[in-house]
């Protein structure tokens, strides 16, 4: 289905297997060169023996916090790593049939691998704050479901850590079906996040919708060589098209990261479509290449602010032309010029160090961290025809967001952004978008959530669209049903968090919602656009809770309440998100 410029499905096929013959070489070797040293070096796996009498608790029973032992000049002895499998078997409520399979299936992640995550280690003082943040990077790695680092004892100015984690169910294979805006999606997948216990995600997937079907590899390796280096390739092979991408990156993964660098690239073709309620009215072909490379170097955290320093070379071409039979665009819509830009820049990060460790807030019953303090982001570039550009022009982008705590146990959240170029009129645009969160606990069950977001595009070709509908937050209607230059969308919840926990898998929640936004203005505006659209709804959420993808399922129904002629009374939607 949507193959016909692939060749027939006999050669498709052929093709499929070849790629992922190839995927797979390509895995074992990168994973070998990346992995072998530690790999190497790790152990089968043995019981755990008790701590030595000399390692125990001291005689009172009693060790301090890490905060006191931090104060007390402690420094870190033996870290000891104590991985569990998917489901306690010491639980009668996970000692059945069917967790005892899991957990025999189910290879453990090895010990080296949660090492690498660490922050701390053997011979260093004590630090309450690097174990706060060790904790809180390893939370954010779906391969663990639970995370604990606590002192098991204390002598001679002496501390031992153990750091305790509980598996995930990593592999994924199945198939998917998916309803928004009155378009169906469907899949298959086949993906292990965490290969063989080595952190590795290895996978391979298919879906459908109503813009192309595709078939995606992906390898990546968030761990290699000094554990802080991620490596990361996917091939996609698209109905419309193809695509490519490549990253190899040190991050600045700590707030007290000294440096970082990397290099990424990607080759893109496909169809890009234009809307106007509801409908395709223009389609073009669409390729891109780019690539970047970038060094970074900060003085790390100082007083609770991090202020981190990068500059780097980016590379971008975007080349358009008509695909007949395809519709083109017609005036005022029109094809984009096509453009190669060259540009060294610059970079400048600001983090605060202040994050909320909540729970019950966009997952159920799952420990969230949410950044409170102010993060922002600064990068301008010159892109000169010295260099290939096709026009002198200034590059730029630049974020901030932050959190800010009312009484209650209420919050706010906000951020903003804007990206573009500017320097020659036929050629500048921009994107300006903001949004509000809010978060009200009532209870510990039951939350009001409110989000205002809002969007500001300015592209004189008029080849972009900003478009509001059920894929896009508007959940009563079809998808890009409105079009526009502005975007404006409100949303409000009622959310309920049950703790029914079925068959120890599944957490189950609800939620009451409305909706109400319009996008207008500009060349693209659709008919549709003159007025405020609303609906109201309810639905269903269920989160895979003891897998690695932790994904949540939206179960909703949705009722426009001023609705056109042609719109269905209702609208039926089944989506996956990563929250509530």
């Amino acid at each position: 289905m949507g193959e016909g410029r692939e060749g027939s499905g006999h050669q498709a096929g052929v093709g499929i297997r070849a790629d992922l013959a190839r995927l797979l070489s390509g895995c074992c070797a990168a994973i070998a060169c990346s992995l072998g040293p530690a790999a190497a070096q790790e152990p089968a796996a043995e019981p755990k023996a008790p701590l030595s009498a000399e390692s125990a608790p001291t005689s009172d029973g009693k060790i301090p916090s890490f905060a006191e032992l931090e104060a007390a000049g402690a420094v870190i002895g033996e870290v000891r790593i104590d991985n569990h499998n998917i489901f306690d078997l010491t639980d009668e409520k996970e000692n059945g049939i069917l967790y005892r399979a899991a957990n025999a299936i189910h290879i453990q992640t090895r010990a080296w691998v949660v090492s690498r995550q660490l922050l701390f280690k053997p011979g260093e003082r004590v630090s309450a704050r690097l174990i706060e943040e060790t904790e809180r990077l390893m939370r954010s790695n779906r391969i663990f479901y639970e995370v604990s680092i606590v002192p098991v004892a204390y002598r001679d100015g002496v501390v031992d850590i153990e750091v305790t984690t509980r598996d995930t169910w990593t592999l994924e294979p199945g198939v998917s079906a998916s309803r928004a805006g009155g378009v169906n999606k469907t899949g298959w997948s086949i993906q292990d996040t965490n290969a063989f216990g080595t952190g590795v995600l290895i996978g391979a997937n298919r879906s459908t919708d109503a813009d192309r079907s595709a078939t995606t590899y992906r390898v990546s390796i968030p761990h290699a060589f000094d554990g802080w280096t991620a490596i990361d390739y996917s091939h996609s092979r698209l109905s419309d098209g193809q695509s490519n991408a490549m990253s190899i990156a040190r991050p600045f993964y700590a707030l007290d990261t000294r440096w970082a660098a990397g290099f990424s690239a990607s080759a893109d073709t496909r169809i890009d479509s234009l809307f106007s309620d509801g409908a395709k009215v223009a389609q073009f072909r669409h390729s891109e290449d780019s690539a970047e490379a970038f060094a970074g170097w900060s003085a790390g955290l100082v007083n609770h602010w991090t202020h981190r320093y990068s500059v780097g070379m980016s590379y971008l071409k975007d080349a358009y032309k008509d695909e007949p039979p395809l519709p083109a665009p017609r005036p005022p819509l029109q094809i984009p010029p096509d453009q190669t830009l060259v540009s060294p820049f610059f970079r400048y990060e600001l983090v605060q160090d202040d994050y909320d460790k909540v729970k019950n807030r966009d997952l159920i019953e799952r420990p969230e961290y949410f950044a409170m303090g102010t993060q922002s982001k600064v990068q301008l570039g010159r892109a000169l025809t010295g260099l290939g550009s096709t026009q002198n022009l200034w590059l730029y982008s630049a974020s901030a967001s932050d959190g800010f705590r009312l009484p209650s146990n209420r919050v706010l959240l906000g951020s903003a952004s804007v990206s573009g170029q500017t320097g020659y009129a036929p050629l500048d645009r921009n994107l300006a978008s903001g949004s509000i969160r809010f978060y009200g606990h009532a209870d510990d069950r039951t939350l009001r959530f409110a989000s205002l977001s809002g969007d500001i595009l300015n592209d004189p070709s008029a080849s972009s669209q900003l478009t509001l509908g059920g894929d896009t937050g508007l959940r009563g209607y079809p998808r890009g049903y409105q079009s526009g230059d502005r975007r404006l969308l409100l949303n409000v919840e009622e959310r309920v968090y049950t703790d029914w926990y079925p068959f120890r898998l599944f957490r189950v929640g609800g939620a009451v919602f409305y909706d109400r936004g319009r996008a207008w203005g500009g060349p693209g505006e659709s008919p549709s656009s003159a007025r405020w659209l609303s609906d109201v709804g309810l639905g269903l959420r269920i989160l895979s809770a003891r897998s690695s993808f932790g994904n949540v399922l939206h179960i909703d129904f949705a009722f426009p309440l001023n609705r056109d002629p042609g719109i269905k009374s209702f609208q039926f939607l089944v989506q996956t998100k990563v929250s509530l």
